[in-house]
């Protein structure tokens, strides 16, 4: 990290970034209180003794954690007031006072079921539509979702999930599977959902990331916490931080799997939040695979601080090809969005 004086001039700072591109490295420069120049690449390759001389040149050092463009160390540096990274979609405020629900079908069956759906989640309260495309799975054998049939019908289901957002006054989300997918995917939805299995993919996460669309980042029921971040920090490297944390439950330990399909890392809301500024989310659907979980595990979550939930919900979920015992109604949606607001409130008026 180069941190430049406040009384450098834009031509001071232009040279630094010049002088760190013959080193192979990148720099990420953000102006605030101060201008840091951050250098993305080989740390071995910095030559802090001899950037710390250059002219306008305040201190250069070395950042210990892996995730230094998305923590809350390297925000200080350029901006003391921060707190947190508020998202803006239309009029919905992702990280912002008030946690956001998400909320749709997990796979897009047809157009009469998407529209069915999104407009009983926008009566429950929800703020954003979700609707999968293009439907990772473990068997070849299982319902791969529409954009499985090619490119025209992928096409299609997604200009109904446009259409179905802006008939009900949602932004929309989706997620792609490779980086084939990103420029299509990215011309139809507000949100780009980097999921589970692709927690790792640095090729797609680089794509999506420079589509300069907020991505929802799903955390791999694997990955650790560092895990988790250092690989989000691919999507901040690349110029980036409109990005949503996503935890969405681990492998539960011996038996557990008998009881739910993963384990909610509540702990792990608080913990991003302590280490980032970005908004944290949870997904009790994915996090437990059990409906009649998802109320509970949705209090939880945001008692411990949790931005917002994203909800699998279908008005019959025994009709649904993918997931239908992770589901819930619209009515259940309301019933769960309504507590959670009040769950909220209470906690907001003890820490004042």
């Amino acid at each position: 990290m180069i941190i430049m004086r406040p009384e450098a001039t834009d031509r001071e700072i232009t040279e630094v970034v010049r002088e760190t591109t013959k080193y192979g490295l990148r720099a990420d420069v953000t102006r605030g209180a101060s201008t840091v120049i951050n250098l993305v690449g080989d740390q071995n390759k910095v030559p802090f003794s001899h950037l710390a001389v250059l002219p306008g040149v305040k201190e250069a050092m070395m950042v210990d954690t892996p995730y230094r463009l998305i923590s809350r160390e390297y925000a200080g540096y350029y901006d003391q007031e921060m707190r947190r990274r508020v998202i803006e979609i239309n009029d919905v405020s992702i990280g912002g006072d008030e946690p956001v629900y998400i909320a749709g079908p997990c796979a897009v069956e047809s157009r009469q079921q998407l529209f069915k759906i999104a407009e009983g989640v926008k009566k429950a309260g929800a703020h954003i539509l979700r609707g999968g495309i293009f439907k990772p799975r473990m068997s070849v054998h299982s319902f791969q979702g529409l954009g499985a049939n090619g490119r025209e019908q992928a096409e299609e289901a997604l200009s109904w999930l446009r259409e179905a957002g802006d008939r009900y006054g949602l932004p929309v989300i989706t997620e792609v599977r490779g980086e084939s997918q990103v420029d299509m995917v990215a011309e139809y939805v507000d949100i780009i959902q980097i999921g589970t299995r692709n927690m790792y993919d640095q090729d797609l996460i680089s794509a999506v990331a420079r589509k300069k669309k907020p991505v929802l980042y799903k955390r791999h029921f694997g990955a650790g916490i560092e895990e988790f971040l250092s690989f989000a920090e691919y999507i901040a490297a690349e110029g980036n931080r409109d990005i949503i944390l996503r935890e969405r439950g681990i492998l539960p330990l011996g038996k557990g799997r008998n009881y739910t399909r993963y384990t909610l890392d509540v702990a792990a809301i608080p913990v991003l939040m302590k280490e980032t500024y970005l908004p944290v989310i949870a997904d009790p659907s994915h996090g437990t695979g059990r409906s009649d979980l998802i109320f509970d595990m949705s209090c939880a979550a945001i008692a411990a601080g949790a931005g917002g939930l994203i909800i699998e919900t279908h008005y019959n979920p025994e009709e649904s090809p993918v997931d239908s015992q992770q589901m819930i109604t619209p009515d259940e949606l309301k019933e769960l969005i309504d507590t959670c607001r009040r769950i909220r409130g209470i906690i907001a008026s003890t820490r004042k």
